[in-house]
């Protein structure tokens, strides 16, 4: 088979491959934390964006808030997040993390930063910012 259906197929293939290692990877560096994947990425989320209302870090996160609530409730009693009421809504709560919360975001974003490297390692400069611009088209998809 030639042609655009063989080149999706293949490309196809190499986003499942690299989502796969990717995953496995994010998987490996997480398990050494305790944590599950979903509550390190609450912890990188609120590391990369400050504090956030549950709404907000809901979306974020594409959970509901009822989700949310069960895992910051754990997040918490691990000392990592703290709630505090939001100054001007009474209903809301901002979500924030501790310095202990902090300390871990700081260590796992250094992961991130690594892989990275490791990832465009032997792409050129106009490549790697070639891949930052298709990237960025595709989250803004998906």
């Amino acid at each position: 088979m030639t042609g655009p259906r063989s080149e999706r197929e293949k490309l196809s293939h190499q986003l499942v491959e690299f989502y796969e290692k990717l995953s496995s990877w994010e998987q490996d560096v997480v398990k050494n934390s305790g944590l599950s994947t979903p509550q390190m990425h609450t912890i990188e989320i609120v590391g990369h964006s400050g504090s956030l209302r549950m709404k907000e870090l809901a979306k974020k996160m594409g959970v509901t808030t009822g989700t949310l609530t069960v895992m910051i409730d754990r997040l918490e009693q691990q000392g990592l997040l703290h709630r505090a009421p939001h100054e001007t809504d009474r209903r809301s709560y901002l979500i924030a993390l501790t310095p202990k919360g902090q300390e871990l975001f700081a260590e796992h974003h250094q992961h991130h930063l690594r892989l990275t490297e490791e990832i465009t390692a032997t792409l050129s400069q106009k490549e790697q910012m070639l891949l930052s611009v298709v990237l960025a088209k595709i989250i803004g998809r998906i």
